[in-house]
């Protein structure tokens, strides 16, 4: 209803200037990024030889037999 569309807050003015001083933080991100959470899909021969390869855990681990 009343949205004041010019408004930016002191901390999005603060990275804007960041960034706009430090164009390689941005390429950084990126790759940090690709490091920790963009991975590749698995093959699906792959993932169907890791679920064959799982060793079946008892119920209870600590269960002397």
């Amino acid at each position: 209803m009343f949205k004041n569309t010019q408004y930016v807050s002191d901390f999005t003015q603060f990275m804007q200037g960041y960034l706009g001083a430090n164009p390689e933080i941005a390429q950084g991100q990126l790759e940090g990024r690709a490091l920790l959470w963009d991975k590749a899909p698995l093959d699906l021969d792959e993932r169907a030889r890791s679920a064959e390869s799982k060793v079946q855990q008892k119920p209870y681990p600590y269960q002397a037999d």
